[in-house]
């Protein structure tokens, strides 16, 4: 997937359509703008953190935008080609809550083992705080992303084994209106 090629077919524009929530006029754009800037038919982590440093020039994203390459990219081949970026583009910006949900669980599961551990997730928050600066306002108890954390796990983690499973995540995702509120950020925006 990863390996990007220069042309798209009809039946892969076709196929994408089917696949995304995006039409196809919609990605014939998305994929004139991705050639343009990437060329060769991919994007490297490189290029994926110089696009988070546009967005975000107070903080450091350097981390961050490294963790959701590596959710972007689905072949683990370190290169986002157009096919995995509309996908993930899709879900971020127009899925459902229930998509956005299992995208962000991928996140924060940075080993892939199915379970959000307590350092994994520290390990995000981290690298969000350094990434917004100084730019929020965080109340007293979200003032470190260790608050944050040991808050997100206090009431999440039903069964207090410092592991949240998928189900836990969204259930207790579903009940903070922050976490709904920013998993639905991007909505409408493309």
């Amino acid at each position: 997937m990863g390996s990007g090629s220069s042309k798209m077919s009809k039946d892969e524009f076709n196929k994408l359509k089917d696949e995304t929530h995006f039409e196809k006029r919609e990605i014939h754009q998305w994929y004139k703008g991705f050639m343009k800037d990437c060329p060769t038919g991919s994007m490297s982590k490189e290029d994926f953190q110089n696009i988070y440093r546009q967005f975000f020039p107070f903080g450091d994203s350097s981390a961050f935008s490294e963790f959701v390459f590596n959710v972007f990219d689905k072949d683990n081949n370190g290169l986002i080609d157009f096919k995995e970026f509309i996908k993930a583009l899709s879900i971020t910006s127009r899925g459902t809550l229930e998509d956005k949900l299992i995208w962000s669980f991928e996140l924060y599961d940075i080993d892939g083992n199915g379970r959000i551990s307590y350092q994994e997730m520290l390990s995000i928050v981290t690298a969000i705080y350094k990434m917004v600066g100084t730019m929020v306002k965080l109340p007293e108890d979200e003032s470190t992303p260790e608050k944050r954390v040991d808050k997100v796990f206090s009431r999440m983690n039903k069964t207090k084994d410092d592991e949240l499973t998928l189900e836990e995540f969204r259930i207790g995702s579903k009940a903070d209106p922050t976490i709904v509120s920013a998993l639905n950020l991007y909505d409408g925006l493309v």
